[in-house]
């Protein structure tokens, strides 16, 4: 499935960074940013993370909540809001089922 721009995203609930299980619907009502991302701690997912920390401000006074979604266990995902200080949630799809249903899981592929 391909989620298309003005269509309501599908609801999931994944366990999140603060150990707690968070649905999408939790933030009805609210912007959000949900960004898929494969890896924590590589360096364009760390580019792309602290891009969102550094303009966090921006996103909460625009009523936007942050969502970071990738494979990595919470246990990872700890280690990498820590060492990075990132002040939003970051969400585990471990088996990457909610990456498959946002169409965004995809066989990586050499640069040629």
């Amino acid at each position: 499935m391909t989620v298309e721009l003005g269509k309501q995203a599908p609801d999931f609930t994944l366990q999140a960074s603060n150990g707690e299980n968070v649905s999408l619907s939790d933030f009805k009502g609210k912007n959000v940013v949900l960004y898929f991302y494969p890896k924590d701690m590589t360096p364009g997912c760390t580019t792309e993370a602290c891009d969102f920390r550094d303009n966090h401000k921006s996103f909460e006074e625009l009523d936007a909540v942050i969502l970071g979604v990738s494979p990595d266990p919470v246990d990872r995902h700890e280690k990498f809001i820590d060492k990075h200080d990132l002040p939003f949630l970051l969400l585990a799809d471990e088996d990457h089922k909610v990456a498959e249903d946002f169409d965004v899981w995809k066989l990586k592929k050499k640069f040629r």
